[in-house]
């Protein structure tokens, strides 16, 4: 495994998938504040590259995020992801405030997308990227190096106690991930 190291790497990789840059494409249409496609969407494409897959791996959903603190509904992310719908039929849309999300994870509000994003429970997932005026933009708290070495370990926030741990832990169990992704290195 190896040929990605830098964010302009990954840039590049990204830049070159016509799917990635229409779906990037669809989602800054809706002029989200702070918002970034992330997780699985950025994640998997790495990964089939790092395992030279010729078709892409299917993706259980496209995790948009976004950050607006005055509008914390769940209805209004419904909303979102029918105009995404509206756009791209066949696109598995999951739309969610960043505001929101703390409540999901039991912990203190998050500041911003990044700030969720690094609550995200694998260090290769907490990724997002975005078109801002059309230039690809990309944010990752931990940095790209285990994405792009496939390596998959617990942020901090899912090594702070046993609990988050565990939920960790039961997740990398069920999404099976080395047997898409054989040359994985997960740690538990």
């Amino acid at each position: 495994m190896g040929r990605l190291k830098t964010e302009g790497d990954l840039e590049k990789l990204i830049k070159t998938d016509i799917w990635m840059m229409e779906i990037l494409k669809t989602v800054q249409k809706l002029q989200l504040p702070d918002c970034w496609v992330c997780a699985g969407f950025v994640r998997s494409k790495v990964w089939d590259t790092l395992h030279e897959y010729n078709s892409r791996t299917p993706i259980a959903d496209i995790d948009v995020i976004y950050f607006d603190p005055w509008t914390v509904s769940e209805t209004i992310e419904k909303q979102y992801e029918q105009q995404l719908r509206k756009c791209l039929p066949n696109e598995p849309w999951s739309v969610k405030n960043q505001a929101r999300m703390h409540l999901i994870n039991n912990s203190k509000p998050y500041q911003s997308s990044t700030d969720g994003i690094a609550h995200f429970p694998e260090t290769p997932t907490a990724i997002g990227i975005r078109l801002n005026n059309d230039l690809l933009e990309i944010t990752a708290p931990y940095g790209i190096n285990h994405l792009v070495a496939g390596i998959v370990s617990p942020t901090p926030y899912f090594q702070k106690d046993e609990r988050m741990y565990e939920i960790y832990k039961q997740r990398i169990h069920n999404k099976q991930w080395k047997s898409i992704w054989p040359q994985l290195k997960i740690f538990d």
